[in-house]
């Protein structure tokens, strides 16, 4: 047995239903699939969270064991299992999420779908038209994934790093001294301040303007 694995407590008593069945699986799956948190999951699956942590625990040692290239056990292959299609269906719900964060931003939703009839004034036929109401783009919903997903740049928590050298390299001692405590902070003003204006509490406004001095 490899030592990275813990050891098990003994198989329920004969007799005994099993916690993790066929059906309990299904829901966890079902409930990751469409994103929700590790609480919610366990209890559509009337389980606790403890032993669904405990579960994914057990699974993801013995994945990565049979990975590092160690002999399976086969009483872990279901919790591993249960890992692997928990892990793809968390996935995929966050693979959805993102593609709506993308329609958003591009814009281009449909949000409205007009048709009319009319006789042509110089065919004199029926004429039929579609107009179709789409939404405009929204730089919010691309602020939102760069604030996440890429925090180092730009999140709100973000660290500006400055290097100030002259023009041959080291700044000499008769140059003019830099405040690099204020130049900071001047920069977190300009990158970080966001103005919104009050229109922007009813989708009105596609833009913003970012304030310098």
């Amino acid at each position: 047995m490899s030592t990275r694995r813990k050891a098990r407590r003994p198989n329920p008593r004969p007799g005994r239903p099993r916690l993790l069945s066929e059906e309990v699986e299904a829901r966890l799956v079902a409930a990751s699939r469409t994103g929700v948190a590790v609480e919610l999951a366990a209890e559509m699956a009337g389980i606790s969270r403890t032993s669904f942590l405990r579960w994914m625990a057990r699974g993801r040692a013995e994945a990565e064991a049979r990975e590092a290239g160690e002999p399976p056990e086969e009483e872990e292959s279901e919790y591993a299992a249960l890992y692997e299609k928990i892990r793809t269906a968390r996935a995929t719900a966050a693979a959805r999420a993102m593609m709506n964060i993308r329609r958003v931003a591009d814009g281009g939703i449909v949000t409205k779908v007009t048709t009319r009839k009319f006789r042509d004034s110089v065919t004199g036929e029926i004429v039929e038209e579609t107009v179709e109401d789409r939404t405009a783009p929204d730089w919010r919903a691309d602020a939102w994934y760069l604030e996440r997903q890429h925090r180092e740049h730009y999140g709100k928590d973000a660290v500006v790093a400055i290097e100030i050298t002259g023009l041959g390299g080291q700044v000499g001692d008769d140059e003019q001294s830099v405040d690099l405590s204020a130049l900071a902070e001047r920069l977190d003003r300009t990158l970080f301040a966001v103005e919104y204006p009050p229109e922007l509490e009813d989708g009105s406004v596609v833009d913003a303007e970012i304030v310098t001095d």
